[in-house]
């Protein structure tokens, strides 16, 4: 049997009440329905969720944020439902990570076709710095 992935909804505004509603009906999911005032860190952490879920237009649970330091796989979603957008954060860290590796995180998380080339030529950025090329003109 697959294990059932925990969801703590935090709010009761009706927009969370339907979302429970949905995800209550997906036998993958325990849903667990918390209301203001937010639970403190230890009592969130003890629900042992896989999954925070908040009404941004409610406020940000601020123990949520702690436990995604604490672990990284727990995943954080904020819904606007005023703006009908979601927010997404995620613990996940990297270590070690070349600067190649890194342009590679920033473009898969951009939704890049492609990864960069390793052998194209970089680009350097200008030199903004006005002061300095006055001093090389003076020379």
């Amino acid at each position: 049997m697959e294990k059932r992935r925990r969801i703590c909804l935090c709010g009761n505004s009706v927009m969370m009440g339907t979302l429970g509603a949905s995800l209550r009906g997906v036998p993958r999911y325990e849903v667990s329905a918390l209301s203001p005032p937010w639970p403190e860190t230890v009592e969130l952490e003890a629900l042992a969720p896989d999954v925070i879920l908040f009404d941004v237009e409610a406020g940000r649970p601020e123990a949520a944020f702690f436990l995604l330091q604490k672990d990284p796989s727990l995943l954080v979603i904020g819904v606007s439902p005023d703006s009908n957008l979601v927010k997404i954060w995620s613990g996940r860290q990297l270590r070690e990570l070349s600067t190649q590796g890194l342009l590679n995180v920033i473009d898969e998380q951009l939704g890049a076709s492609a990864p960069l080339d390793p052998n194209r030529p970089e680009v350097n950025p200008p030199n903004l710095d006005k002061n300095n090329d006055q001093q090389k003109g003076e020379t």
